[in-house]
C-alpha cells in the first residue's frame, strides 16, 4: 500500500455533505489514493466494502480489492468502535498507515459512516483531501413512508434504486403504505387490475432493505382506507355504508369513505387476514395497522350493536384487539396518530407500549399535538410530509416548512422517531421522482436539525444529487412548483361534481366546500351552474394562467441548462420535471378554457395537445411503475379534453367511470409516445 501527498494542494473547499455532520474539520493536504487500493471490513459481511468499491468505480473507473479484518496493510478501514457516542460514527482521512478510517459505535452507525465516504468519493475520487468528521444523528430512527396502493405501484427496479437513495441520505427505515395493492388470497377483487405486490416482492424488497441497513415496516390498512375492497361484492356488508358500494369510482370520496363497521363479526376476520398476509413477508418486529381518518366510524351501521360505546371508546376497542393480535404474532404495532390527537381520550385507551405515527401535515403546523402525545407518555414518532400529493408538481417548499418546523418539535418533545411521508392522493399523478429535494430535507432534518439554512441546503442538493455545478437546479425546481393556476385537484374537483348521471355529487360539493372552495351555488340548481361557480370561486387564481405560463416556460429553459450537461448518471431526473411542467401549464390552459371556452379551434388544438401530453407521461410513468391504475388519470385526461371540445355549457361528461377496478389497460388502449409537432 501507498500514498502520496500533493503538496501543491494544501487546502481544498470543504465537501458538500448530505446530511450535514456534527464535526466536519477539513485539514490541511491532500491524501493521492492509489489506482489498485483494498478495502478491509471488520464482520462478516462485506456489504459495505462492496458499496465503497462500487462508488470508487463509479467515480474513477478504478476497482479496488476487498477483505474482511483488522488488517493495516489497507487503504480504507471499516471498524466497529464500542467506544464511541451512541449511534455515532467517525471518518478519518490523512497520512496514516491507513489512511481512511471509518469507525461506527454498532455495524448500523458504520454504515451511516460510508455513506458519508460514499458521498466525499463522488467529489474526489482517489485524491481526499485529510479530515476527520465526528458525527451522529439527532433521531435514531429516520423513516420514509412511501404510497404504493392510491393508483401507482412502483416497479422493484424502481422500488430498489429508491431504497439506495434512501441508504445514501442515512434513512434507516421505509414503510410501504398499502391499501388493496397487495396480492392477498381471497381479495382478488379487490386487488384486480393494480398491478398488486406480492409477498414475494415483500420478501425481496426485505432482504434488499436488511443489507442496506433499513428496516422496511409493512404498513397495512387494516379497518379504514377500505375504499376499494368495501365495493367489492365479497366483502361490501362490512362497510358502514354498504349501500353505497355501487356508486361511481371517485378519487374523492376513496379519501374520505371507506370505514369497516367494527361491529360486523367478519370486519375482525379480514383485519386478521390482512395481518397475517404481510407480518411473515418482513423481518421488522414492527407492523403499522393503519387505523387513520377512520372518518364514517359510528357514523353508519356500526351505530347498532355499539353496546351504548361512543366513537373514541369503539375506536380505541377495536385498535387494542388489533394490537393483541399483532403481539400474539410476535410483533408490536404501529397506529397513524390521527384519529387519538382529535379525540385526545382515546390517547388513554390505547396499549401503553404502541407506537403512535404522530402525522401533521400542515406547513405552519404549531407544536400542540406533539405535546399531547408526549404529555400523554405514549411513545411517538412525528411524520411530516413531501407535500406532492393531488398535484402533478410538489410543493417543496411547503415540504420544507413542515419538515423542518416538526423535526424542531420532535426534539423538544422527546419523539423516537421521525418520518417523512410521501402520498399519492387522487391517482397518483405525481411522480416519486420529483420527490428527492423534500426527502433530502427530511434526511438533513432528522440528522442536525436546524443546522443549515434553505438555500445553502437546496445549492448542496442540486450539487450532489444532480451534478448542478451552479447550484441552482432545486430553485428552478420550486419556482416551476409555484405555476399553478388551475391544478390536478381542480381538474378532479371539477369533474367529480358530476355524479355520472349529470346531476350534482352532493357528496363531493360538500368535501370540496371543507377543503375551503366558497361554493355559493346550492346543488339543486344542477351540475352546470354549480360548475361554473366553482370556476368562478377560483377565477383570481385562473387568471393567472398566462402569467404562470412564462414562470413554467422560464423554469424549464433553466433546468435545462443547468442539468443537461450533469455527470451523475441515474441521480439525474430531468425528465419528470419537463413532462410535469408541461402538464402544468396545459392544466392552467385548461382552466381558462373551461372559464372562458374561446374560439372552437384553439380549444380542440389545448384538448389534442392535452392528449398528445398524456402519452408522453404514460411512458414516464412506465419506467417507474407498474401499469397499476394509469387507467384513472387517462379517462380524467380524456374527459377534458372531451369537455374542451364540447364546450363549457356541456350539461355533463359522457365519459362513464369504472364501479369497480377493471383489467389493466396495455398496448393499443395506451400507445407508445409517438413524436409529433403537437408535443413541442
Amino acid at each position: 500500500m501507498m500514498t502520496e501527498t500533493n503538496s501543491a494542494m494544501q487546502s481544498v473547499a470543504a465537501p458538500v455533505l448530505l446530511p450535514q455532520p456534527s464535526s466536519l474539520h477539513l485539514m490541511d493536504g491532500i491524501v493521492a489514493l492509489p489506482i489498485a487500493g483494498i478495502i478491509s471490513q471488520c464482520s462478516e459481511s462485506c456489504f459495505l466494502a462492496e458499496q465503497l468499491a462500487d462508488s470508487l468505480s463509479d467515480a474513477t473507473g478504478l476497482r479496488w480489492n476487498i477483505t474482511r479484518g483488522e488488517h493495516r496493510d489497507v487503504d480504507v478501514l471499516l471498524t466497529i468502535n464500542p467506544e464511541l457516542e451512541a449511534h455515532g460514527y467517525t471518518l478519518t482521512v490523512s497520512h496514516d498507515v491507513v489512511p481512511i478510517v471509518v469507525e461506527g459505535r454498532d455495524a448500523a452507525a458504520l454504515r451511516d459512516g460510508v455513506q458519508t465516504l460514499r458521498q466525499l468519493i463522488a467529489q474526489y475520487g482517489i485524491a481526499m483531501p485529510c479530515l476527520e468528521i465526528a458525527d451522529r444523528p439527532a433521531y435514531a430512527v429516520r423513516s420514509y413512508s412511501l404510497d404504493v396502493t392510491r393508483g401507482r405501484v412502483p416497479t422493484m427496479a424502481w422500488l430498489k434504486t429508491w431504497i439506495d437513495k434512501l441508504c445514501l441520505y442515512k434513512y434507516n427505515q421505509l414503510q410501504l403504505y398499502i391499501e388493496h395493492t397487495g396480492k392477498v388470497r381471497g381479495l382478488s377483487e379487490s386487488w384486480r387490475g393494480t398491478s398488486p405486490l406480492t409477498s414475494r416482492d415483500l420478501v425481496e424488497l426485505d432482504e434488499y432493505c436488511r443489507e442496506r441497513g433499513i428496516e422496511l415496516v409493512p404498513s397495512i390498512s387494516t379497518f379504514g382506507h377500505h375504499y376499494m375492497t368495501l365495493r367489492t361484492r365479497s366483502f361490501r356488508d362490512l362497510g358502514e355504508f354498504p349501500e353505497q358500494s355501487n356508486r361511481a369510482y371517485s378519487f374523492i370520496e376513496r379519501q374520505e369513505h371507506h370505514t369497516m363497521n367494527i361491529n360486523h363479526p367478519g370486519s375482525l376476520k379480514l383485519s386478521q387476514r390482512l395481518i397475517d398476509a404481510y407480518i411473515g413477508a418482513v423481518s421488522s418486529k414492527f407492523f403499522n395497522i393503519g387505523g387513520d381518518e377512520t372518518f364514517d366510524l359510528g357514523k353508519g351501521r356500526s351505530r347498532d350493536h355499539n353496546g351504548g360505546r361512543d366513537v373514541p371508546h369503539m375506536y380505541a376497542s377495536y385498535v387494542e384487539r388489533l394490537c393483541q393480535y399483532v403481539e400474539s404474532r410476535g410483533h408490536q404495532a404501529m397506529l397513524w396518530g390521527d384519529i387519538a390527537v382529535e379525540m385526545p381520550e382515546i390517547l388513554d385507551l390505547l396499549p401503553k407500549n404502541i407506537v403512535i405515527l404522530n402525522w401533521l401535515y400542515a406547513p405552519d403546523i404549531t407544536e400542540e399535538k406533539v405535546a399531547l402525545v408526549a404529555r400523554s407518555g405514549a411513545r411517538q414518532y412525528v411524520c411530516a410530509a413531501v407535500h406532492s400529493w393531488n398535484s402533478v408538481l410538489p410543493h417543496i417548499d411547503d415540504g420544507w416548512n413542515n419538515i423542518s418546523r416538526l423535526a424542531r418539535y420532535g426534539m423538544e418533545y422527546r419523539a423516537e422517531g421521525f418520518m417523512v411521508t410521501d402520498w399519492g392522493d387522487y391517482g397518483h399523478i405525481n411522480d416519486s421522482r420529483m420527490s428527492i429535494p423534500a426527502m433530502i430535507y427530511g434526511a438533513q432534518e432528522a440528522w442536525n436539525p436546524g443546522s443549515c439554512d434553505l438555500e445553502t441546503l437546496d445549492g448542496r442538493i442540486a450539487r450532489l444529487e444532480y451534478g448542478d455545478v451552479t447550484g441552482s437546479c432545486v430553485a428552478d425546481m420550486k419556482s416551476a412548483c409555484q405555476g399553478e393556476s388551475f391544478s390536478w385537484e381542480n381538474i378532479v374537483h371539477y369533474l367529480e361534481l358530476d355524479d355520472g348521471t349529470g346531476s350534482v355529487n352532493t357528496d363531493v360539493y360538500q368535501q370540496i366546500r371543507e377543503s375551503g372552495v366558497a361554493l355559493h351555488v346550492d346543488p339543486t340548481k344542477g351540475l352546470t351552474a354549480v360548475r361554473r361557480d366553482y370556476l368562478r370561486t377560483l377565477a383570481a387564481a385562473i387568471e393567472t394562467a398566462g402569467e404562470n405560463d412564462t414562470r413554467l416556460t422560464q423554469a424549464k429553459n433553466s433546468l435545462v441548462r443547468h442539468l443537461s450537461t450533469h455527470t451523475c448518471g441515474e441521480a439525474h431526473e430531468l425528465q419528470p420535471w419537463l413532462i410535469a411542467i408541461q402538464g402544468q401549464r396545459l392544466f392552467n390552459r385548461c382552466g381558462k378554457m373551461l372559464l372562458h371556452p374561446g374560439a372552437q379551434a384553439e380549444r380542440y388544438a389545448v384538448a389534442e395537445a392535452l392528449e398528445i401530453w398524456f402519452e408522453q407521461y404514460a411512458e414516464a410513468w412506465r419506467t417507474i411503475s407498474r401499469e397499476s391504475e394509469l387507467r384513472r388519470i387517462a379517462t380524467d385526461i380524456w374527459r377534458v379534453a372531451d369537455l374542451l371540445r364540447a364546450g363549457a355549457e356541456t350539461k355533463s361528461d359522457d365519459t362513464q367511470t369504472d364501479a369497480a377496478p377493471q383489467p389493466e389497460i396495455h398496448g393499443a388502449e395506451l400507445p407508445s409516445v409517438a413524436r409529433t409537432e403537437a408535443q413541442a
